[in-house]
């Protein structure tokens, strides 16, 4: 987890955005044995807890691993596969310009290969807090249309002057952010370790993902990105909206809340044919459905450029999205409700696909009464960068409607220009739009997404009484979770961030570990407090040390995924260890998990799981006082979920209470 705070300072003061990239190491190729050694150790959680529920069939956890012992061995053996495999990767090393992963094959192979929509399974999603200058009761407005609705629902633009005033507010605010990373003026990102890449950062403003067979494509856009325009997105119509003067300063937020308005008036004289929801669905279909409507007239190119080109985009909804009547109560009763109807509508799910591009890097989502959010496709960048410059647009509070804004943002005698984007649409794009809807409408319903708030202790009573690290301390937590709600434990991914080395991208913490194991398994069987706060500290110091060796380029599953892609299955290289279905197992992550920061500024956040049952995607925001968990799965499982969690938080509590180190201790007993 990373605290938000690289964009503070003055201007001109810090040293430039990139000034260290030219000082940052490559991604390291890890030692063979290094690798295989921390796998190996990977796969004895999971043949210890098929041994105890009997399920290796006569044989035994120890056995099971010396088997793989001497695959491994064969497989690293002077003159074997292994050591081929690695001199083959090497020279990948050797021959691409940054990164061997990022150059080579990160993009296709982690995103652009995977065919299933964007929309939940791939996007994330975050949701800001409440403005504070909002009043409360507009803020808990209980919502116009109760999910779900199969499109738009209905308009509500009277009770729209929150809603438009702080889009073009938080519009501005991203503009602002552009300037300043043009500029060089975002101060360089580091810790104690070393200061962080921050390539991805060029990825945030102009990038949209290009549907394509057999695999996606982003935009190839410069960096500063040219495009002086936003597209804005009110009842399925489509605008181009210009924000930034030709000499690259901002027009004023009064500017663009007059365009906003003028938008919503010309928007309301008929919705749109709804093309956007295509971009909602299987990348196969709307690779097809694409190609058919650029043959079909000049100006779906013009208008597919402009959307495709812009900064970003602003869908204005124009109703608050309620919940179902039948929507279970929260896990927490701190957990506002709001949030789930907020988050619903961010992911996209809340609309059926209506109202959005799910290819575009940005998307500000604003409902009427100011409730708002941010959609983001997650190729270009991992969650962590959006979310800093998220937390930048927040920092400074809206002022209300028909208050003056600041001086420095304001330009009352200059209009924005913008203009409608047109469509020509045959019968045969009308029918893929209905047919993309349906699909869209049925992932949504088997979509499960709720946001847990719990506020009994946080991050500083986690590290001042618990003397466990928060991030690590989390991760057990939702080991626990887990289990107490399946009865077993299963493949665990966090995502470790690799910005130490140039072009670096995420490697994998394998949460689900023997300690781990241990931990939940004594739990489970009603250990005293004083063995279980012990297991716990094992349990999270291993999964402290994990997380430094993957963030530090000592990870192992993006070097195994090297090596495997270098296989060459026409000369019958299929090494055993590979065709473990272990190995497999060892990969599917049915617990795909990610920690951002405190994020104080954030009611939750969120993407979902690629499993269809007992798997969730869960992202969560350590504060000082608050914790906030976004959690989906498929079919209704998330509820249950939250439930447990809220049971291993104060199972854990409970544990570091009676089994710690006195409250005075600096820190916890070494084991």
């Amino acid at each position: 987890m990373f605290a938000l705070t690289p964009w503070r300072g003055t201007p001109g003061t810090q040293p430039k955005t990139f000034s260290q990239q030219r000082n940052l190491p490559r991604l390291p190729v890890p030692t063979l044995e290094q690798t295989f050694d921390k796998y190996l150790k990977s796969l004895s959680p999971f043949l210890h807890q098929l041994e105890e529920q009997g399920k290796l069939e006569g044989s035994t956890a120890e056995k099971e691993i010396a088997k793989r012992k001497q695959w491994v061995q064969d497989f690293l053996a002077k003159g074997a596969l292994g050591p081929k495999l690695q001199q083959r990767l090497v020279d990948v090393d050797r021959t691409t310009d940054n990164n061997w992963l990022d150059d080579r094959w990160w993009l296709q192979k982690a995103y652009h290969e995977w065919r299933v929509p964007l929309m939940i399974n791939s996007n994330w999603w975050l949701m800001f807090t409440h403005d504070q200058n909002m009043p409360t009761e507009t803020g808990q407005h209980k919502g116009h249309d109760a999910y779900p609705i199969t499109g738009l629902g209905s308009q509500n633009w009277n009770d729209a002057a929150w809603g438009i005033r702080r889009a073009a507010w938080l519009a501005s605010r991203f503009l602002q952010f552009k300037v300043r990373l043009d500029n060089e003026d975002i101060m360089p990102d580091s810790s104690r370790a070393g200061p962080f890449c921050m390539h991805q950062y060029t990825r945030l403003f102009g990038i949209t993902r290009i549907p394509a067979l057999p695999h996606d494509w982003n935009t190839a856009t410069p960096h500063p990105a040219t495009a002086r325009h936003i597209t804005v997105i009110v009842r399925d119509n489509y605008y181009e909206l210009e924000v930034m003067r030709k000499d690259g300063t901002l027009l004023g937020v009064d500017s663009i809340e007059k365009a906003f308005w003028d938008i919503v008036a010309d928007a309301q004289k008929g919705d749109g044919a709804g093309v956007g929801v295509l971009s909602s669905d299987n990348r196969d279909t709307w690779t097809k459905t694409r190609e058919h409507l650029l043959s079909v007239s000049p100006v779906n190119r013009k208008s597919i450029n402009s959307v495709e080109d812009s900064l970003l985009c602003v869908s204005l909804d124009s109703s608050v999205l309620a919940l179902s009547a039948d929507h279970p109560a929260v896990a927490h009763a701190c957990t506002p409700q709001w949030v789930d109807a907020l988050a619903r509508n961010v992911s996209g799910a809340g609309r059926g696909g209506h109202n959005r591009w799910f290819d575009k890097a940005l998307t500000i989502v604003v409902e009427p009464n100011g409730r708002a959010g941010i959609m983001g496709e997650h190729s270009p960048c991992d969650a962590l960068i959006p979310s800093i410059l998220c937390d930048y647009a927040a920092a400074e509070p809206c002022p209300p409607p028909g208050s003056s804004v600041p001086a420095e943002v304001s330009s009352p005698n200059e209009s924005a220009g913008w203009k409608k984007l047109e469509w020509a649409i045959d019968d045969s794009t009308k029918q893929s739009i209905q047919q993309s809807e349906a699909a869209a409408l049925q992932a949504a319903q088997e979509s499960d997404i709720r946001t847990l708030w719990y506020d009994e202790y946080g991050a500083d009573w986690i590290k001042k009484v618990g003397k466990h690290s928060p991030d690590a301390y989390l991760q057990m937590a939702l080991q626990l979770a887990y289990a107490k709600s399946h009865g077993y434990q299963v493949s665990t991914y966090e995502t470790a961030s690799t910005r130490l080395f140039k072009h670096g991208r995420t490697d994998v913490i394998r949460s689900f570990s023997d300690e781990a194991y241990q931990f939940v398994r004594g739990v489970r069987e009603g250990k005293d407090a004083k063995t279980l706060y012990a297991l716990l500290t094992a349990a999270t110091k291993s999964h402290n040390t994990q997380t430094r060796e993957s963030s530090t380029g000592k990870g192992i599953d993006r070097h195994m995924t090297g090596l495997r892609l270098l296989l060459r299955a026409e000369d019958g290289e299929t090494p055993a260890i590979f065709s473990d279905p272990l190995f497999g197992e060892s990969q599917s992550w049915r617990l795909s998990t990610s920690g951002l920061s405190a994020g104080d500024r954030f009611a939750g956040t969120g993407f979902g799981t690629g499993y269809p049952t007992e798997s969730y995607g869960i992202n969560y925001l350590a504060g000082a006082q608050l914790l906030k968990f976004g959690i989906e799965s498929k079919n209704g499982a998330t509820t249950g979920f939250a439930k447990s969690l809220v049971e291993a938080l104060r199972d854990m509590r409970k544990i570091c209470e009676q089994g710690g180190p006195p409250p005075g201790a600096t820190e916890a007993p070494k084991l």
